[in-house]
């Protein structure tokens, strides 16, 4: 990445911390560059902003955001966005090409890359992530050496609901869990089970709870 294309990308994501806050919690060990696949709940279109800005700078260097190519690729500032300033793994989530949409995110792990993820496939309204996509789950068992980091954003469904133009004046976490492994013998829907309550977990409401 160019410098003015780093510029581009800090000036972006200091617009989302100015909006939405996007401030960082850490529930368990400090961050580190370490591979990981994070994932999270999947609340409006700045999500992965919020939490690239959340990151530090060492860590945001190696952390690759997974997103639809339908939406990125749908205007020439999006494209721009996604793939000069973000370095966006982009699936094809409709199968178009006929090929799996799996295989852009299995060649950045591959590479080295940490990935963000956000298992539902679609956002939610409720506070709570939906029932997770079974992506998580293959990518785990292929990758099993990559930790999983489960992630909460709070309050961005509020901010930016689905449909919103202008963000709402409310202040946005980002909760970063402690890491996950998948076990040898966990079967898909226990597993996906798992990763969904650790990222509800971090809920402020379930941690008072």
């Amino acid at each position: 990445m160019n410098l003015r294309h780093i510029w581009q990308r800090d000036f972006l994501l200091t617009i989302v911390r100015f909006v939405a806050g996007a401030y960082p919690v850490w529930h368990d060990a400090p961050p580190s560059a370490s591979q990981k696949i994070y994932f999270s709940n999947h609340t409006s279109h700045i999500d992965t902003l919020a939490i690239l800005a959340a990151l530090p700078g060492d860590v945001r260097a190696v952390v690759r955001p997974v997103a639809a190519r339908d939406y990125w690729d749908s205007s020439g500032l999006k494209r721009h966005i996604a793939q000069k300033l973000l370095n966006v793994v982009l699936i094809d989530r409709h199968r178009e090409s006929g090929g799996d949409p799996l295989d852009p995110v299995r060649e950045a792990l591959a590479q080295g890359h940490s990935i963000i993820i956000f298992p539902e496939g679609t956002r939610g309204t409720d506070a709570l992530p939906q029932p997770f996509k079974s992506g998580l789950f293959h990518l785990a068992g292929e990758f099993p050496h990559v930790a999983l980091a489960p992630v909460y954003l709070e309050n961005l469904q509020r901010i930016m609901p689905k449909g919103a133009i202008w963000p709402v004046p409310l202040i946005c976490k980002v909760h970063f869990g402690a890491t996950e492994v998948r076990g040898e013998q966990e079967d898909k829907a226990s597993f996906l089970a798992r990763m969904r309550d650790a990222v509800s977990a971090l809920a402020p409401h379930r941690q008072a709870g």
